[in-house]
């Protein structure tokens, strides 16, 4: 039955035309954007699921530029150390040579020794990095190396812990030798025993730090790959795949076509009644 007054095909092919071109605009929004997961009106539960594994992976990042600084500072420290442990085995040598020495070679090299006692010092002194100095102590550093999300979305830090090391006392110890003071092998014995125990100390720091400088670099190694993970695991749930949206806006302009097509017969259909009045 045809009416003038209620026209079922052009409704239906409105219908129609609607619908294909809320999905033609979904779909050229999506190749603008490159995302198939814009806002959370898209997919409330990759959204903020996304958020969340973005906010991660920035937190991560800023954890990682700070150990950068605190890397820094330990290798800055370790190098003050390793080359306190070269100078204490010069320092060694010298003492050594001395034993049963005569007062004027005890003195000559008594000279020597208060040259490298300063020189250690001096490089105690500028084994600092950016203000942080970590040879002048023995207390313990505790850094902040990432964050840890429960399964209920609290958060909590991790962390890893190193003792600075007290160059100081090394230098402290070897500057009170006086070699023109140790008249008998007893006491030039006791130097050199001296020199030897602060040899050790100064070992053990530079291996300290050594240990606690590849802790941090393997932190951030891992939180390199970290961050690389879960950017590709938030691409993964918000991206668009370019291909097949390509293929669809395709798709859906030539189903605007015909639907338009199919929508302009629709209307000619109430002019048809006319003619039969004629």
């Amino acid at each position: 039955m045809s009416s003038i007054l209620t026209n079922n095909s052009a409704t239906a092919a409105l219908s129609a035309l609607r619908s294909i071109n809320t999905n033609l605009n979904e779909t050229q929004n999506r190749i603008s954007s490159g995302l198939k997961v814009a806002s959370s009106k898209d997919n409330a539960a990759f959204f903020s699921i996304s958020e969340s594994l973005k906010s991660d992976s920035g937190m991560f990042n800023a954890i990682n530029d700070s150990l950068t600084l605190t890397k820094n500072s330990i290798s800055t420290a370790r190098l003050g150390a390793e080359t306190v442990v070269d100078l204490v085995n010069q320092f060694s040598e010298r003492v050594a040579f001395a034993q049963g020495g005569s007062a004027s070679v005890r003195e000559s090299v008594q000279n020597e020794l208060d040259e490298l006692a300063e020189r250690i010092s001096t490089t105690i002194s500028q084994s600092t990095f950016n203000g942080t100095d970590l040879v002048n102590s023995t207390s313990a550093v505790t850094v902040v190396t990432g964050i840890a999300r429960s399964s209920g979305g609290s958060i909590s830090t991790t962390t890893i812990s190193f003792n600075q090391q007290d160059l100081g006392a090394i230098q402290s110890a070897l500057a009170a030798i006086d070699l023109t003071t140790s008249s008998t092998t007893a006491l030039l014995a006791a130097d050199l025993q001296t020199v030897t125990t602060q040899l050790t100390s100064a070992t053990d720091a530079a291996t300290s730090l050594g240990i606690a400088e590849k802790s941090i670099e393997t932190q951030q190694t891992f939180l390199t790959e970290l961050t690389d993970r879960i950017d590709s695991s938030v691409g993964s749930i918000v991206d668009a795949n370019l291909e097949k949206e390509a293929a669809r806006l395709q798709s859906l302009q030539v189903q605007q076509q015909l639907a338009s097509q199919s929508l302009s017969i629709a209307n000619q259909a109430p002019q048809n009644i006319l003619s039969l009045f004629q």
